[in-house]
């Protein structure tokens, strides 16, 4: 079924449950917020333990010798993982994943291949097999197996009667992450060590395309499936494009001295802006298949570009979710700095400067995609387009451009005080006795 398809029927679910256990409807005020039970409210998640076992991954991914021989591959790694999210985020069907797995990941080589070109003004051709048939089998393999694991999650969440708002996206955004960067990191090993072999990366590449077909022949025994095929295209592919730039931000900066550690923070704040900003994504979605219908907005969200104040500051149940889920971006990311401070703490910056400016840096990122979020959810429900499908996307893969550029500024900022701090305290050794 297609991802508005599932909004309806989880609504409905949603509200005839309560109906049925209470005698009665969830309520509305007059001014249009909703009051839900308990199971419908957004549940803090522990953030530090979401990220940990990825992070602990890309310590030392930076270091593995294909990844320092072939630059590219760092450029791959926000829109791949970002596309994992994107595909398994928006709950669509199997084999219609599949088919866009296998096709955006040739195109995400293709993207890291052309941006490396034109910064460094040469295209290494001896790498292009190795990156394309590395992006194709992470994208592929990814997708099916978190595939399967959010079919299970969901599944089970609906017989526990718990919201999958709360459960599924999470996961996708998290231990995907963990499952893509593992993939991608053992098969781009694999074909390094046998670089030499002729046929076996273009095989593997010619191979899993030669598949498309049998997986649009199968999706096309279900309407909704081959109407996510034909129209759930452009979101995956722009967001992909998004991300690639971030990925780009990260090649450009993880060999330079002033950015010491910066592999070890991206995934980490890109993860944690792609999870809150789905989970609200999905509830606002969820929230509108309710209340309204595809095309006409509530009364109470008629505006396209509301208040940041409304967005955050009234009692309306998607402010106050705002509002809980921005309240455990600091907390997280303090667990997150605790955690990488014990394990790489030679390798990262250590000042208060970065500190305070990471975290600023992480509720600067959050704040900016919950507010538009919940811009864009009302312009496309407006369209009559399912945001599931339609806003996840391009908000995650902003979320990437977001956090590795504004972790780039923090480590420039950082980079520059000590130096200037520095400078001042050689002057001061060597001014006059």
């Amino acid at each position: 079924m297609d991802g508005t398809e599932t909004r309806q029927r989880r609504a409905e679910e949603l509200g005839l449950r309560y109906a049925l256990s209470t005698g009665r409807l969830p309520r509305v005020s007059e001014d249009g917020p909703l009051s839900v039970p308990e199971s419908q409210r957004v549940s803090p998640k522990p953030l530090g333990t979401e990220l940990s076992r990825e992070t602990a991954l890309s310590i030392g991914l930076q270091h593995w010798p294909v990844f320092m021989e072939v630059k590219d591959l760092l450029t791959l790694v926000p829109p791949l993982v970002g596309l994992k999210g994107n595909l398994e985020m928006t709950l669509a069907s199997r084999l219609s994943t599949a088919v866009q797995a296998t096709v955006v990941g040739f195109l995400a080589a293709m993207a890291a291949l052309l941006l490396g070109a034109l910064s460094r003004g040469e295209l290494d051709f001896e790498k292009v097999e190795l990156l394309c048939a590395s992006s194709v089998i992470t994208a592929f393999l990814a997708a099916f197996a978190l595939g399967m694991l959010m079919v299970s999650i969901v599944i089970g969440a609906r017989k526990l009667g718990v919201n999958p708002d709360n459960i599924a996206t999470p996961i996708a955004a998290s231990l995907g992450d963990l499952i893509t960067l593992s993939i991608l990191a053992f098969f781009s090993s694999f074909f390094y060590k046998y670089k030499d072999s002729r046929y076996l990366t273009p095989l593997v590449c010619i191979s899993l395309m030669a598949l498309t077909p049998v997986w649009v022949l199968i999706a096309k025994k279900n309407p909704p499936i081959m109407k996510i095929l034909k129209f759930g295209w452009f979101p995956i592919i722009l967001a992909m494009m998004i991300s690639s730039f971030g990925g780009l931000i990260l090649n450009k900066t993880i060999s330079k001295e002033q950015y010491k550690g910066m592999a070890i923070f991206t995934p980490i704040i890109c993860g944690v802006g792609g999870n809150l900003v789905a989970i609200q994504t999905s509830r606002i979605s969820t929230y509108l298949h309710m209340w309204s219908t595809p095309g006409v907005l509530p009364l109470w969200m008629k505006k396209f570009w509301p208040n940041p104040c409304s967005t955050f500051c009234t009692s309306e149940i998607n402010s106050m979710s705002a509002r809980v889920l921005l309240f455990l971006v600091i907390p997280g990311h303090l667990i997150f700095l605790y955690v990488i401070y014990l394990v790489e703490g030679h390798s990262v910056p250590n000042s208060k400067t970065f500190v305070v400016c990471y975290l600023l840096a992480g509720l600067m990122q959050v704040t900016i995609l919950l507010y538009l979020a919940e811009v864009m959810t009302r312009l496309t429900w407006h369209q009559a387009l399912d945001p599931d499908n339609h806003c996840i996307p391009y908000l995650t893969g902003l979320g990437d451009l977001l956090g590795t550029g504004l972790l780039a500024l923090c480590f420039l900022i950082s980079w520059l005080l000590s130096e200037a701090e520095l400078d001042g305290t050689l002057e001061l050794a060597s001014g006059p006795p």
